[in-house]
């Protein structure tokens, strides 16, 4: 049977039809909000209908009220780390084994504050793409008030309540003891890192029947409320006890002060060149004494120090420059124990891990435990060192604090910085021409020293580390000079 062109175009169209068709899916998850109490693990519902194979898919979680909104990528058979949010980092998963037939529910673990919003399920297959979003509601119920007593102001007694580890965020009232509302000051709120609010209000009252009066902190999306009550004494409202007392007082003040006028007049006429004499020894002694204690109080801090950082050194590692992570614009020496700034791009292969809006490069290996090592700054007019976490974002303008994974000591503009949370100004005895760097993992602590006078510049404290630690350096781009790793010799 002969078979025509036309024919064969028709049967071409239909097996394409055929093919798209078995492309396609919908996304599909819970129409209704998902209320997740603070502390506790969810699961965000989503999957594949039909029931198809999302193995060689990506599959996106998103945050839609976060400019970067990644909360979890898989692709390519792997999780991808890169560009998550920082604060999701080691708390979300899928159900990999599920995979296979169109289960993509992802799992979020230690729910907190930040953690309400609105997520979009997004997959893609190589022809087709459906998404679907779920909101999430977050319910935590904050401590009992707290009531204080703050005492005597202007119109009554002065009270104070607090109530923290709420979301979202609650109301506070003051009531009396027939449950009417007293008028107060305005209330003060604030929000921690994690998403939990913190409320506290003043109040001044006034003697009434019973002098019961109840704080109560509530909220009403989540139904919840807490509430304190206080009796105040009568006693505390008795204006005229205070005042009798300050009179008692004063009066006593005036007789000893008399008292004591006159024995100085006495003592001034009679022995007036002994007490002068006796006056000027004891001062002279004094100032010795205390020029003696200034001076053996520094011996003792130098010597401290001197054997602190010398144990330090004891932890020193050797640290070479990964060319894989530097900008374009840095300089490498062929050992990879130098880096400096240069005038021109170098053309250089993306492979994802290379810096490309902050001239930078890290360390070739990342550390955990106690590591030390050491670099020469001498001559240069700007740099910035320390330590970083490796799933840092290096494609994106950043502001490199301890929040976003960085913990680093900067000059720049003859002005020494660290960068803290908030930046703190560093005052120096001595400019450094080499700075150590010292990381305690256990501890959670980052240090910086002068090499040279073994003086301690800075250190955070009650760092937050879940990855290995990896050495940073910028060279700056106001001077040529290089940055230098120095070996460590603990004797010196």
């Amino acid at each position: 049977m002969k078979v025509t062109q036309l024919e064969c175009l028709c049967l071409i169209l239909l097996h394409l039809l055929h093919t798209a068709g078995s492309e396609r899916f919908e996304v599909l998850g819970p129409t209704d909000s998902i209320v997740a109490v603070a502390g506790d693990d969810i699961i965000l519902p989503c999957y594949l209908k039909p029931n198809i194979s999302a193995e060689d898919m990506t599959v996106d979680w998103l945050n839609l009220d976060f400019l970067d909104s990644r909360v979890f990528r898989y692709q390519n058979h792997r999780i991808i780390r890169e560009d998550q949010i920082l604060f999701y980092s080691g708390r979300t998963s899928l159900f990999e084994e599920e995979l296979w037939r169109g289960n993509t529910s992802l799992k979020l673990t230690r729910v907190q504050g930040t953690d309400e919003g609105h997520y979009k399920c997004f997959i893609q297959s190589k022809s087709w793409y459906d998404d679907f979003t779920v909101q999430v509601l977050v319910k935590a119920v904050g401590s009992k008030p707290v009531v204080s007593i703050e005492g005597h102001r202007e119109g009554g007694m002065g009270l104070l309540c607090e109530s923290e580890g709420w979301h979202p965020e609650p109301e506070l009232v003051w009531l009396n003891s027939k449950g009417v509302h007293l008028s107060a000051g305005p209330p003060e709120i604030h929000r921690d890192l994690d998403g939990f609010y913190t409320v506290k209000q003043h109040v001044i009252v006034q003697e009434t029947d019973t002098n019961h009066f109840t704080c109560r902190v509530q909220q009403s999306r989540i139904n919840e409320k807490m509430e304190t009550e206080i009796h105040l004494p009568s006693e505390l409202f008795d204006y005229a006890t205070p005042l009798r007392m300050a009179v008692i007082v004063l009066c006593c003040l005036g007789a000893v002060t008399v008292i004591g006028l006159s024995l100085a007049v006495y003592c001034i006429r009679n022995k007036k060149d002994d007490l002068c004499n006796q006056n000027y020894e004891l001062c002279e002694h004094k100032y010795y004494l205390t020029e003696n204690r200034d001076v053996l109080r520094k011996e003792k801090e130098i010597l401290t120090s001197q054997l602190d950082f010398e144990t330090i050194r004891r932890h020193a590692v050797d640290v070479t420059l990964d060319p894989d992570t530097a900008h374009c614009k840095l300089i490498l020496s062929d050992d990879r124990k130098q880096v400096r700034h240069g005038e021109l791009d170098q053309v250089l292969s993306d492979n994802g891990k290379r810096f490309t809006n902050w001239s930078c490069v890290l360390g070739n290996e990342g550390f955990s435990g106690k590591f030390y090592y050491e670099v020469k700054v001498e001559g240069k007019t700007e740099w910035t060192l320390g330590v970083v976490i490796q799933s840092i974002n290096r494609n994106e303008s950043f502001i490199p604090i301890p929040n976003n994974g960085y913990w680093t000591v900067e000059l720049k503009d003859g002005e020494y910085t660290a960068h803290a949370d908030s930046p703190v100004t560093l005052l120096l005895r001595e400019k450094p021409l080499k700075v150590g760097v010292f990381v305690d993992y256990e501890k959670c602590q980052v240090s910086f020293y002068n090499v040279e006078d073994r003086s301690h510049i800075y250190s955070f404290t009650d760092c937050s580390f879940t990855e290995k630690l990896y050495p940073f350096f910028n060279p700056g781009d106001s001077d040529s000079i290089s940055l230098v790793v120095c070996p460590v010799d603990a004797t010196d």
